[in-house]
C-alpha cells in the first residue's frame, strides 16, 4: 500500500454550513488578507479549482444573501434590487481587496433586523387574533421578499401568530395529558394557555434578536468568507482559531454534551447522527432528520433557535454533565414534541468496533458494528479500524459463526488507509480503491497482505448516512462480488478527501494574531471498476424500504456539490465462491416484496416526504389544531414500526462478558445494543441473506 503519506486525510462529512470567527478578529486589513489567502489555496490547491469569473460571482452572491436572510424576514424587495448590482461584481471585488458589497449588505442587514425588532415589539402589544382566516406559507426559497414595510410587518405578524398558535396547542396537550395522569388536576383556562403562549414567544423571539445583536461585525464577515469557499464545494470551510479549537477538542473523542451532530437549516438546527454511547443514543430521545427548534436550560424558558447561529445553538444545547437540557423538536413525521435530555459525557469508546453473536435456530452468526474508520494520526501503531475489525472477527470465528455482517449504518467515514486495510480483511490481494489529484494523477490503493481474516458469507449493511470511506469499502465488496450490500437506495455519495490548511504559515510577520485554518477538498475516490463515489454513492445490491427513501439525504442535498463521472477501471480477480449471489437477492426481494413490516415502514416514508412538502398552515386555533391532531393520529398509525421483535438472539462475545462484569455503564450500553439489535428488522433479513449465502 502506498500514498498514505498526507497528513490529515480525513474522510468525514462537514455538515455545517458556515463557521464563524473569533471576536478577536476586528481589522479590516486582516479581513483583506484572510481572503487573499484563502482565494491563493483554493486557487492552486484546490483539486476542481472554479473559474473566478461572473458564474462564481452569482453563485457566490446566491450563497451569501441565503445564509444572511434564509427565511426573507428582514430584506425588502429594494434592497434585494440594490444588491442585484453586485451579483456579477463579486469576482472583480476579491481580486481587487474590495469589501464595498460585504460592508453594504452588512449595514442593512443591521438596520433591518433592528427595524423588525421594532415591529415585533409592537406586535406583542396588541392582541393576537386566533380566528384568523390567513394562512403561513413556510417554504422560504419560493416566497417573495417583502415589497415594503407594510408587507414586512404583515409578514411579521404572521411568524408571530404561527410561533403563539404552535405553543399555545402544545400546552393544550400537556394540560391534557396532565389530567389524565391526574383526575384532580385542574385544567388551565384557554385565557391563560394563551396569555403564556403568548409570553413564551415573545421572550424566545425578543432573546433571539439579542442574540444577533451580541454578534460583531467580523462574525457577520466568516459568512461571507464561506459563501466564497463553498462556491467550489459544500465541504470546503475557512475554520476560525476557535472553531478550529473546538473541532480538535472533538476530534479527540471526549466531551460533555448530548451526544449528537447538528446541522443549520432554515426551519431550525437538524439531528445529522446520534453518537452512540450518548444521552440521546441511550434514551433513544432523537434521531437523524429531527429538527430542533427551541432549547431550554432546565425550567427556564426556551429560547427560539431558528435563523439562529449554529455556533451560538451549539452553546445553548451543550452544557456541563448532569444538568438538564430541553429541546422542542419537530421530528421527521412533523409532529412536534418537548424532550428533556441530561447531558453527560461522551466516550470515544463506542465509536470503536464492537461486536455480538447471533443466535438462529442453532447456527451462530456474527455482527461487527463500525460506527467510524478511525485512526491515531500520531501514532499510527495505535489501535485503528481494521486492526479492531480484525481482532472481533477472530474472535467471532472461535465460535464458531456461519456468516458475518458488517454494519456500516451512519458511519460518516474516517481514515483512507483504515479502510484500505480493513477491506483486505475479506479479500487475499488487490486494488480497493483509486485516489485522483488535482492534476489528474491516480493512485491505486490496494492490499498487499495475502492474508484473508473472513473467508465466509459476507453482508455489509448500509444506509443514506453512509459516507466516504464507508462508501469505499461498500464499493470495493461489491464490485468483488465479496459481499451483498443491503440499504437504501444509494448511500450518502461524498467521494471526496479534504485537507486542513494553517492559514498562519502563509505569514511571515503575523501582527494580525491567528489567522484559523482551512479545509478544502484535495482528492476524489473512484471505485476499482472506474466510477465514483461522489453524488451517486453506492446503490444497494437488495433495497430495503426506510424513512429516507423518498427525500433528497445526503451529498445531493447539498448546494455545489461536485459531479459524477468515471475514470479507467484497474484489473481486480472477482470473488469466486459467490455461487449463491443471484439467488440470495432474488429470495430477498420476494421476502421483502411480502413482509408486512417493511411495507409499513415504506408508507411510513411515503408520509414523512408528504408532510416535508406541506408548507402552508391556517393561522386560525380551531383549523390549526385540526392539522395538528390530524397529523399526530396519523403518526400513531406507525408507531407499529418500533414495535417490531425478530426472534434472533444477540450475545456478547466471551471476552466482552469479562469486561461488562462491574461495569454498569458498559452493560446498559451492551444490552441496549442487543435490545436495539433485536427490533431491527433489516439485521433480520441480513441474517436470512446469510443463510441463502450458505445453502447448499
Amino acid at each position: 500500500m502506498r500514498n498514505f503519506s498526507i497528513s490529515l486525510t480525513l474522510l468525514f462529512i462537514s455538515f455545517a454550513s458556515c463557521s464563524f470567527v473569533s471576536k478577536k478578529f476586528d481589522d479590516p486589513e486582516k479581513d483583506k488578507l484572510l481572503v487573499e489567502i484563502i482565494q491563493h489555496i483554493l486557487t492552486n490547491k484546490h483539486f476542481n479549482p472554479v473559474e473566478v469569473n461572473d458564474d462564481f460571482s452569482k453563485q457566490m452572491y446566491k450563497n451569501y444573501i441565503e445564509h444572511l436572510d434564509s427565511q426573507k424576514r428582514y430584506f425588502l424587495q429594494s434592497d434585494i434590487n440594490e444588491f442585484k448590482k453586485y451579483e456579477t461584481r463579486l469576482d472583480d471585488d476579491l481580486k481587487n481587496d474590495d469589501l464595498s458589497f460585504f460592508n453594504l449588505t452588512y449595514n442593512r442587514l443591521i438596520q433591518r433586523m433592528k427595524e423588525a425588532e421594532d415591529i415585533a415589539k409592537d406586535i406583542f402589544k396588541k392582541p393576537i387574533n386566533f380566528s384568523s382566516k390567513e394562512t403561513i406559507n413556510t417554504d422560504f426559497e419560493k416566497i417573495p421578499y417583502a415589497k415594503n414595510k407594510a408587507e414586512l410587518q404583515k409578514r411579521w405578524q404572521q411568524i408571530i401568530t404561527f410561533s403563539i398558535l404552535s405553543s399555545y396547542v402544545t400546552k393544550e396537550k400537556e394540560e391534557k395529558t396532565k389530567k389524565e395522569k391526574d383526575a384532580n388536576y385542574k385544567i388551565k383556562s384557554e385565557e391563560e394557555l394563551r396569555k403564556e403562549a403568548t409570553e413564551t414567544s415573545e421572550k424566545t423571539l425578543l432573546e433571539l434578536f439579542s442574540f444577533l445583536d451580541d454578534m460583531v461585525k467580523e462574525e457577520w464577515f466568516s459568512i461571507y468568507v464561506n459563501a466564497m469557499t463553498e462556491t467550489f464545494d459544500p465541504h470546503t470551510t475557512y475554520m476560525a482559531p476557535d472553531i478550529k479549537d473546538n473541532f480538535d477538542r472533538d476530534m479527540s473523542g471526549k466531551f460533555e454534551g448530548i451526544g449528537a451532530q447538528l446541522q443549520k437549516k432554515a426551519d431550525g438546527i437538524r439531528i445529522t447522527g446520534v453518537m452512540l454511547g450518548g444521552p440521546v443514543w441511550k434514551g433513544k430521545l432523537l434521531e437523524v432528520g429531527d429538527h430542533i427548534l427551541k432549547v431550554a436550560q432546565g425550567s427556564e424558558e426556551p429560547v427560539d433557535i431558528v435563523g439562529m447561529r449554529l455556533d451560538d445553538a451549539i452553546k445553548l444545547i451543550k452544557g456541563p454533565k448532569g444538568t438538564e437540557v430541553r429541546l422542542t423538536v419537530k421530528r421527521v413525521d412533523g409532529t412536534i414534541e418537548v424532550v428533556s435530555i441530561i447531558r453527560d459525557m461522551v466516550e470515544l469508546e463506542e465509536t470503536f468496533a464492537k461486536a455480538a453473536i447471533i443466535e438462529d435456530g442453532g447456527k451462530k452468526y456474527g455482527i461487527i458494528n463500525l460506527p467510524k474508520f478511525y485512526i491515531d494520526f500520531k501514532n499510527q501503531r495505535e489501535r485503528n479500524a481494521a486492526s479492531d475489525v480484525a481482532l472481533e472477527i477472530e474472535k467471532l470465528k472461535k465460535e464458531n459463526i456461519d456468516g458475518l455482517i458488517i454494519d456500516l449504518r451512519n458511519n460518516g467515514g474516517g481514515s483512507l488507509r483504515a479502510v484500505v486495510e480493513l477491506g483486505g480483511l475479506f479479500i487475499k490481494n488487490g486494488p480497493i480503491v483509486q485516489v485522483k489529484s488535482p492534476r489528474g494523477r491516480i493512485d491505486v490503493l490496494s492490499d498487499t497482505d495475502s492474508r484473508i481474516q473472513w473467508d465466509g458469507s459476507l453482508v455489509i449493511l448500509v444506509n443514506e448516512l453512509s459516507a466516504s470511506a464507508s462508501e469505499i469499502l461498500a464499493a470495493a465488496m461489491q464490485d468483488y462480488k465479496r459481499a451483498i450490500v443491503i440499504g437504501g437506495k444509494q448511500t450518502f455519495g461524498k467521494g471526496t478527501v479534504q485537507s486542513f490548511e494553517d492559514l498562519n504559515n502563509y505569514v511571515r510577520q503575523n501582527s494580525f494574531g491567528d489567522l484559523g485554518a482551512l479545509k478544502y477538498t484535495i482528492q476524489k475516490f473512484y471505485r476499482i471498476n472506474g466510477g465514483s463515489t461522489q453524488l451517486e454513492g453506492v446503490k444497494s445490491d437488495i433495497v430495503v424500504p426506510d424513512k429516507y427513501k423518498y427525500i433528497d439525504v445526503g451529498e445531493r442535498d447539498l448546494t455545489n456539490a461536485m459531479k459524477w463521472d468515471k475514470i479507467d477501471p484497474v484489473q481486480f480477480e472477482s470473488w469466486q465462491n459467490n455461487a449463491n449471489f443471484n439467488k440470495a437477492i432474488e429470495n430477498s426481494n420476494k421476502r421483502i416484496g411480502e413482509n408486512a413490516h417493511l411495507k409499513l415502514i415504506d408508507e411510513n416514508a411515503k408520509w414523512v416526504k408528504q408532510q416535508q412538502n406541506k408548507n402552508v398552515f391556517p393561522l386560525n386555533h380551531e383549523a390549526y389544531k385540526k392539522v395538528v391532531e390530524k397529523d399526530e393520529e396519523e403518526a400513531k398509525r406507525f408507531k407499529a414500526i418500533s414495535d417490531y421483535k425478530s426472534n434472533l438472539k444477540f450475545v456478547s462475545l466471551p471476552s466482552e462478558e469479562a469486561k461488562i462484569q462491574g461495569n454498569e455503564d458498559l452493560k446498559l450500553r451492551r444490552d441496549r445494543w442487543h435490545e436495539t439489535l433485536q427490533q431491527d428488522v433489516y439485521i433480520d433479513e441480513a441474517v436470512n441473506i446469510l443463510k441463502d449465502l450458505n445453502a447448499k
